[in-house]
């Protein structure tokens, strides 16, 4: 269930956790919002000071960066552009590449800000990245969080 971003984590948590309706609860969370989880986790009574290794105890995952990165780290570049080219963008992902200020960047680093770009992109593209998964590749954030809820 989205909940409109990492900073809603709390009100989240209020509504759905144990001071709430108690309902279980897991989830994915970018490195850059770690904070804002742990913070949120805390406030709700499921801990305070947590390490990651107590978020996902928790049922919490947090991406090496985003869940974006994780995914172009799995399925790899040219599976990625296949993606990409599936949905028409291929070309749009080429002249990207070209731009100054991204030249000299991996093609990982150019792929990850590309999905950023569009306005329904990362939404879009997530969709068809795990479609186009190895179930033997899965990120451990991803597989954590799959696991978790499927022994709820």
């Amino acid at each position: 269930m989205p909940m409109g971003g990492a900073t809603n984590i709390g009100s989240f948590l209020n509504r759905y956790g144990p001071q709430g309706l108690d309902v279980r609860l897991a989830g994915l969370c970018d490195a850059a919002e770690e904070g804002d989880f742990r913070r949120g986790l805390a406030r709700a009574g499921l801990g305070s000071n947590l390490a990651r290794a107590d978020m996902e105890r928790l049922g919490f995952y947090v991406c090496v960066a985003d869940l974006e990165d994780e995914l172009i780290r799995a399925l790899g570049v040219a599976a990625v552009e296949r993606v990409i080219e599936a949905q028409r963008e291929l070309e749009a992902f080429r002249t990207f590449q070209r731009e100054p200020q991204w030249r000299a960047r991996t093609s990982e680093e150019q792929l990850g800000r590309f999905l950023g770009t569009h306005r329904g992109r990362k939404i879009q593209s997530a969709a068809l990245l795990v479609d186009a998964l190895d179930l033997t590749r899965v990120p451990r954030p991803l597989d954590g969080v799959l696991t978790y809820v499927s022994r709820l």
